[in-house]
């Protein structure tokens, strides 16, 4: 539930968000989900996070971060770390979730109503947080895919679910086949 005239402001986790989306089968119009949540509050902030692979010459994520930084989202990034795991893959980690909570809880005392879009069930703790600090929290990710991409806690936390699936006709867009490479970071 959103009142027109709260004040909103959007956490998006990158590779949390694009995983659940990807596992719909949809990509996100990030120009179409901000003008969703522009009509249904009085947005302040949306935020992306994600981490960066600074050693490569070409990123797959940074037109999307440059896009995404030149059309109002404020974006908070730092560099992933780059490994080989155990059966010699070349894996990418990146995990944004201090920097999430720690803007998160410096922005509550100004907005009404945070939406919080991830399923990691690490942020219940801070959803619990900002929710005794009088803000309502919402949680967008989904329920649909096999296995669910929202923790059983954290949908339990929010004041509200917002199934990711059900926004598809509004925010999303026909997925494209990734190119080798560009698959977003593992937290």
């Amino acid at each position: 539930m959103f009142y027109r005239d709260e004040r909103l402001a959007l956490f998006i986790d990158g590779s949390n968000l694009y995983a659940a989306a990807k596992s719909l089968g949809f990509d996100i119009d990030y120009k179409l989900l901000r003008q969703e949540f522009m009509r249904r509050g009085k947005l302040l902030r949306a935020f992306y996070y994600t981490a960066l692979l600074e050693n490569e010459e070409y990123s797959p994520i940074r037109p999307l971060v440059d896009w995404l930084h030149y059309n109002g989202f404020t974006m908070v990034t730092k560099p992933a770390k780059e490994y080989t795991d155990s059966m010699g893959r070349r894996k990418v980690k990146g995990n944004m979730d201090i920097e999430l909570a720690v803007d998160a809880m410096e922005l509550a005392p100004y907005v009404d109503h945070i939406v919080l879009f991830s399923g990691d069930g690490d942020f219940r703790p801070l959803v619990d947080s900002i929710q005794r600090k009088g803000v309502r929290v919402s949680v967008v990710s989904t329920i649909r895919s096999q296995p669910p991409m929202i923790s059983d806690e954290l949908r339990r936390q929010a004041d509200n679910f917002i199934e990711l699936d059900d926004l598809k006709d509004v925010i999303g867009r026909p997925t494209r086949d990734p190119i080798p490479g560009q698959e977003m970071p593992e937290e």
